[in-house]
């Protein structure tokens, strides 16, 4: 949660909550926190020995009398502001750009310009936009092993920019959304109206399929072109499927934002990849994974929450710039969200962390009772104090959730718990009591003995083996599942003197 959320006006805050807050466990467990960098990428890109031009062109000066660009333009400062800023690092900035380039010599169209944004954000996502807008997340770079899976990411993206793939969906979803209007006015309360509703879904689903799998054709060829592997499209889809389910609350539930929510990894698609892959010759013995150059690329890069965002460790968030901390039950997860903080746990009980600006400064009582709660039970609306602090609690209930309230006064912001569990469920109570019970300011110590987690780059020394290696994993209780993981290591795998592999620690 960054604390340019928490400094929101209140009425900003409350417009966006007309009708009242309606929470439910399966949207909190949904929503996604995103951030962001970029680079803008010549026609040509830079190979490490040569020097840079002395007359560069710029992307902004290129693009400027295409309108499929100024569709891009138009969106990218949106793309910013939802994920939250640019994610700015020269070396690893040159990285990608350096990948990016190599695939434009290759694509179906050179003269095509990319303008290539590293978003700052934990999540695994990549997307285009028309025009040559290519965004791909640190959080797909920490999970990457080598340039080429990279490479397979951004052809992939590249492909849909160079197939007008960005134009035609829109236009597809213009059409729809007019035949929809139609139909629900026409056949508002017929049964065949939400047919063809439905129908009209189903559709719009299957075009995009159809895209995804076009640009999977076209980015594996330009993968073998450009001197890559292959076949790390397949290997790399493999793998955010695998990242997918273990940072996953629920495995079985659709991770919003991230890369496969957009582009389904079904088992048939990583067949199709390895097909395409194989007209460059036998796995293994084709192309360059460009592991080295990759490493020495992400050497440092940040993993996870940012500072602005606050920490998650273990059960425990914490904030140094805010200077707060709270606690969640055990076996609840957190998910640090740029608008909010989010927990869910057993039984589908889940948690919602904000806060707002206190610009009138009334009672807390009388804020709860403001209209920003849908089902408030006026009744049970009660000042309390938390650890020292000014406080407020109440109780609530809409469709089959129950909720307690909780706001607390730090300053001149309120802070806000809204526990959610299904209706009658007795886990309310002590979920509640124990974020209560946690929630207080941070010493100046505390502040400032927090620090950011990192990808670091080792190399693998005598005697070292996996368990004690993964046992200098930092920010996870999961460590040898993860450095497994970050490491493309099966089950059985070893590591060897010389070897070098990724450790998520300060």
């Amino acid at each position: 949660m960054t604390d340019a959320t928490i400094r929101m006006t209140g009425a900003t805050r409350e417009s966006r909550r007309q009708g009242g807050l309606i929470v439910r466990a399966s949207l909190l467990a949904g929503l996604t926190m995103l951030a962001g960098c970029q680079t803008a990428l010549e026609q040509a890109y830079e190979p490490p020995a040569v020097q840079p031009s002395s007359t560069p062109q710029i992307v902004s000066e290129v693009q400027k009398n295409d309108p499929r660009a100024q569709m891009g333009a138009r969106e990218h400062p949106r793309i910013l502001a939802s994920y939250g800023g640019e994610y700015k690092d020269e070396k690893t900035e040159r990285l990608v750009a350096r990948i990016t380039g190599a695939l434009t010599a290759v694509s179906e169209n050179p003269s095509q310009s990319y303008r290539i944004t590293i978003l700052n954000s934990p999540a695994i996502n990549a997307f285009a936009l028309p025009g040559g807008y290519l965004y791909v997340t640190r959080g797909l770079l920490a999970l990457a092993n080598d340039a080429s899976e990279v490479a397979a990411v951004l052809s992939h993206e590249m492909a849909h920019v160079t197939a007008n793939h960005g134009i035609q969906r829109q236009q597809r979803e213009e059409a729809e959304v007019i035949a929809s209007r139609v139909v629900s006015e026409v056949l508002s309360s017929d049964i065949a109206g939400k047919e063809a509703l439905a129908r009209g879904k189903l559709r719009l689903a299957a075009f995009s399929r159809n895209q995804e799998l076009q640009a999977d054709q076209i980015g594996v060829r330009m993968l073998g072109e450009a001197g890559y592997d292959p076949y790390a499209a397949a290997r790399f889809l493999e793998a955010m499927a695998a990242y997918a389910s273990f940072n996953a609350v629920d495995p079985e539930n659709d991770q919003s934002m991230d890369f496969l929510s957009s582009h389904p990894s079904a088992p048939q698609r990583v067949d199709l990849a390895r097909r395409h892959a194989r007209a460059f010759g036998p796995e293994g013995t084709t192309g360059d994974r460009g592991r080295d150059y990759y490493l020495d690329g992400i050497d440092g890069l940040l993993y996870g929450d940012s500072p602005q965002e606050g920490y998650v460790r273990g059960q425990t968030f914490l904030h140094g710039k805010l200077g707060i901390r709270f606690e969640v039950p055990e076996g609840f997860q957190i998910d640090n969200k740029v608008e909010a903080v989010l927990a869910t746990g057993p039984g589908e009980v889940a948690i919602r962390f904000d806060g707002v600006a206190d610009s009138q400064g009334r009672s807390l009582t009388d804020y709860i009772a403001s209209g920003w709660v849908t089902g408030l039970e006026p009744d049970t609306i009660r000042a309390t104090q938390v650890n020292g602090l000014e406080a407020a609690t109440a109780r609530a209930s809409a469709d089959r959730w129950d909720f307690d309230v909780t706001v607390i006064r730090i300053g001149s912001q309120i802070y806000r718990f809204l526990t959610a569990v299904p209706k009658g469920s007795a886990a309310l109570d002590p979920t509640a009591k124990v974020l209560r019970a946690s929630f207080r300011r941070m010493t100046a110590e505390e502040a400032a003995s927090l620090k950011p987690l990192r990808v670091r780059v080792f190399t693998v020394k005598q005697g070292e083996t996996v368990p004690t290696l993964a046992s200098r994993m930092m920010g996870t209780d999961r460590k040898l599942e993860l450095f497994r993981m970050i490491n493309a290591m099966g089950l059985t795998a070893t590591v060897k003197p010389g070897d070098r592999v990724k450790i998520i620690t300060e």
